[in-house]
């Protein structure tokens, strides 16, 4: 399902752009018996119902003609909200300087979750915490969220 994802993340994402808007993420998960295509898009001072309404207007038809996907689903385009997910590298740059909670695979030092200051370049990610900096590598983390400030 991470292959249909990726497919209609680059088919869409001109159009995207070209509404003023920045691709997020694209998801292609099952939930129950249904599939639900989940376009995630984001822009300078937040995202509102509009602009769902005027990219899904925009991208359907791209999707449908390309047709990459064999299954019926539904297409939901949305916020990635204030607890963002991050999950493509891009994302990680973009939350440097943000606080994040990271859960990973392997235990360090006994500890598989961390919440802290992401510092992160295109090389590199670190951790600032109470208990220290923690080096990140992206193949190690499972899940990784920007905190919400509230």
């Amino acid at each position: 399902m991470a292959k249909v994802a990726d497919v209609v993340y680059n088919l869409i994402e001109p159009t995207v752009s070209s509404l003023g808007m920045k691709l997020w993420d694209v998801l292609f998960v099952k939930e129950g018996a249904s599939y639900y295509l989940r376009v995630y898009i984001d822009k300078e001072g937040g995202v509102g119902i509009d602009d769902c309404v005027q990219v899904s207007r925009k991208i359907d038809p791209l999707i449908d003609k390309a047709d990459p996907i064999d299954k019926q689903y539904y297409l939901e385009v949305c916020s990635p909200g204030i607890n963002r997910e991050l999950r493509r590298d891009w994302h990680f740059i973009a939350a440097d300087g943000k606080e994040v909670s990271v859960k990973l695979f392997s235990a360090i030092s006994g500890k598989k979750e961390f919440c802290g200051t992401l510092k992160a370049d295109s090389d590199n990610m670190l951790l600032l915490t109470d208990e220290g900096e923690i080096p990140l590598i992206r193949s190690k983390i499972s899940k990784a969220y920007i905190k919400s400030e509230n």
